[in-house]
């Protein structure tokens, strides 16, 4: 049998690059080496595509990426043959802006390759809070009260609810993810900081109530007729989930399964798989939900369409505690974007007069 030829593209241009590396040092290790031909590419911060020199066969994920950024040559045509040179699927593990946010699925839509994860349409508006939260909300999906906010609205925005505000806050870029450039804002004193900071990352930020709440996640897999994985509580060691609990802190709790009534663990699996549709995801992605204290109620927080997949990310734990390991997660991903790709290809590309 053929292997696939699989290029795992990693870095990028945003905030978001280091957290790459590490999810990319994952899948590279969860790629079994007898079915593919494995590919490592990786961006700069500048935006250069550099792929590995062959042979690029160190066994080390970590030191394949370094020789990857160090040594790599300019990426030649991505849709050539694969005996050219060529991919059969691309694994995009870029977080954040340039990656995350359809810009680069839509340049391997133009490249006609398959890609793992969700299209261009899916990409965009989960990684926008502003207009995620808009669907979601149209799609009868409860949300929390949130305010949008562009950099030059800032200062009237300010002067117009500092005072009225429900702080706790929270203020986000927009398009952004790695819980980078948030902040928590507990008076009105901390709510243009708040947003000068924001606004270093997008020209667009989001003000969201805060609430109390247990942050419980779901991983969803899948095109058409997703799955959803069992849930799990986040317990962060700071204030909130920041990037320094995610990443740096050792002391951030994850339990899965999370403590939930059978009821709960069904309503909140529906309503993940709920939001992924809503949002035209394919491939996979997690769905961060909220379980207010207050009310019992479920809230969608937000959606990840490339969620980490550091050794300590919820997607791949996730679905480990569901019973699909890291190897065969990574073969389903990418039997999941040949499908689409696959499909896509049926569809007519140009229109003559009677057909």
């Amino acid at each position: 049998m053929k292997k696939l030829r699989v290029g795992v593209v990693f870095g990028g241009r945003s905030g978001e690059h280091e957290v790459s590396l590490r999810s990319a040092e994952f899948i590279l290790r969860a790629l079994d080496r007898e079915k593919y031909d494995v590919v490592p590419i990786a961006i700069t911060k500048e935006g250069k595509w550099l792929v590995a020199p062959e042979p690029a066969q160190l066994a080390d994920p970590e030191d394949q990426i370094r020789h990857a950024l160090e040594k790599g040559s300019s990426l030649g045509m991505l849709a050539e043959p694969t005996d050219a040179g060529g991919l059969d699927v691309v694994f995009p593990i870029v977080h954040g802006t340039f990656g995350e946010d359809g810009t680069l699925q839509g340049f391997l839509e133009l490249a006609d390759v398959a890609y793992v994860g969700a299209g261009v349409l899916g990409s965009a508006v989960g990684m926008d809070k502003d207009v995620m939260k808009r669907l979601l909300r149209d799609a009868g999906l409860p949300i929390v009260d949130y305010w949008r906010v562009l950099a030059s609205e800032s200062d009237g925005f300010v002067r117009t609810f500092e005072e009225s505000l429900p702080y706790p806050v929270f203020v986000k870029p927009a398009n952004l993810g790695s819980s980078v450039g948030i902040s928590k804002v507990t008076s009105r004193e901390g709510l243009r900081p708040a947003l000068t900071d924001a606004f270093q990352y997008d020209r667009k930020a989001v003000v969201e109530q805060g609430i109390e709440a247990r942050e419980i996640e779901l991983s969803v897999l899948g095109n058409d007729d997703p799955v959803v994985s069992v849930p799990g509580e986040v317990r962060p060691a700071r204030d909130f989930y920041d990037y320094q609990a995610k990443y740096a802190d050792d002391d951030s709790e994850l339990i899965i399964p999370a403590a939930l009534e059978k009821e709960q663990v069904r309503e909140a699996q529906s309503m993940a798989v709920a939001a992924y549709k809503a949002l035209e995801c394919s491939g996979m992605a997690r769905v961060d939900l909220f379980l207010q204290d207050e009310t019992g109620r479920f809230i969608v927080n937000e959606i990840n369409t490339i969620p980490g997949f550091t050794a300590i990310s919820q997607y791949p734990l996730l679905w480990e505690a569901s019973g699909m390991g890291s190897s065969r997660l990574i073969d389903r991903l990418i039997e999941l974007a040949v499908e689409r790709h696959e499909d896509r290809a049926k569809r007519k590309t140009s229109y003559v007069s009677g057909d």
